[in-house]
């Protein structure tokens, strides 16, 4: 790790070309000297073109990137069934690291994750967006503030038209279906709402194939009930067969109040007869009524998200999402499939060795 001044030089080995890598090296945008030096994604046109649109150097394998001299931060966005082997690779050189949701595909490969980052004393970062979106962040503010007295539930829903990628389709590749994929983001929200000091106890889904059976043996259709210890419960209600565009909405109440968070309500809107361009993530029309995204970066969080991570590897301290959060996010999700195929409530089965343990390590060595 360089320098520039008074900054710490970051140089980021982004893993994964795709959608998500994109919007991952977007948030680095604003901060001060951090900045891709090295890619990796399936594809060399796509790897290719990646680098020339950062300026970073497209190489040719997982490993190539992590062992990379000037890379100081490995950044994860790939494919879930790839999570893993780039965690490992990454460990292996001794490089910080930032895995994008879910960390794994189950909880025992999260924990593996876990287990290796903690043994090997890197710096990692649990790469979930939704939690640092402004809107988000300022109901949490709220919350704290007792502007709605006690929280008492937590909703979120999630949905779409469908995946945007084929690797999203293969249900054994990814792991899962629409709930793993979405409620992910439902669950860590409502673990940052209700206090990450309150424990999970049990959890209660459905979720069915009702619309793509042709596509996936996943579900594209999911409910869950989250109950935490304290008795309070958060619902994640999600889809992969909802028309018209991208829905997020986050909904918390308290018994002195409610506040609405819906992301997908944006406050510029138009009716057009000619195609703009892009217009927002999963948009499934682009004439007639349509609901631009402006900064879509930015409104969904990953600035922020990408700047707490750059930021806490510089200043030696720990990032507000770690794997140890993705961990706790894929045990739930475990719970949540074990009691889609009992019809019973299911209970959040944690290694506590793994909830402990040494402080997470902070800087490069």
């Amino acid at each position: 790790m360089g320098t520039t001044g008074e900054t710490r030089r970051v140089g980021v080995g982004m893993l994964g070309s795709g959608f998500i890598g994109e919007f991952h090296t977007l948030g680095l945008r604003y901060i001060p000297d951090a900045r891709v030096v090295a890619n990796w994604g399936a594809g060399s046109e796509r790897r290719g073109a990646f680098g020339e649109r950062f300026g970073s150097r497209p190489l040719d394998s997982i490993e190539a990137v992590c062992a990379d001299a000037e890379v100081d931060l490995v950044v994860v966005s790939l494919p879930n069934h790839l999570h893993l082997e780039a965690v490992r690779s990454a460990v292996r050189h001794g490089k910080a690291i930032a895995c994008t949701k879910p960390l794994g595909r189950n909880g025992t490969e999260a924990a593996e994750m876990l287990r290796l980052v903690r043994d090997a004393g890197v710096f990692h970062a649990y790469l979930e967006n939704v939690v640092y979106n402004t809107e988000t962040m300022q109901m949490r503010a709220m919350v704290e503030a007792g502007a709605i007295g006690r929280v008492t539930t937590f909703r979120a829903r999630e949905g779409h038209s469908g995946p945007h990628a084929a690797h999203f389709w293969d249900a054994e590749l990814a792991g899962g279906g629409a709930l793993l994929d979405m409620s992910s983001h439902g669950v860590e929200c409502a673990r940052y709402i209700f206090g990450k000091d309150v424990g999970v106890r049990d959890v209660f889904a459905w979720g069915d194939t009702l619309v793509h059976k042709a596509r996936t043996t996943g579900e594209d259709n999911a409910v869950m009930l989250v109950r935490f210890e304290d008795g309070r419960v958060a619902t994640m209600d999600v889809s992969w067969s909802s028309k018209g565009g991208l829905e997020g909405r986050f909904e918390v109440y308290g018994d002195a109040g409610r506040m609405i968070n819906d992301s997908s309500s944006t406050s510029l809107r138009g009716f057009i007869e000619r195609p703009a361009g892009y217009i927002g993530e999963k948009a499934d029309a682009d004439t007639g009524w349509i609901y631009p995204v402006a900064d879509e970066t930015h409104v969904h969080g990953h600035d922020a998200m990408m700047q707490d991570v750059v930021e806490a590897f510089r200043n030696g301290r720990q990032p507000r999402e770690t794997f140890r959060d993705g961990y706790i996010v894929n045990r739930i999700l475990d719970g949540a499939y074990r009691s889609i195929r009992s019809g019973h409530w299911e209970p959040v089965e944690l290694d506590e060795s793994l909830l402990g343990g040494p402080p997470i390590a902070t800087a490069a060595r």
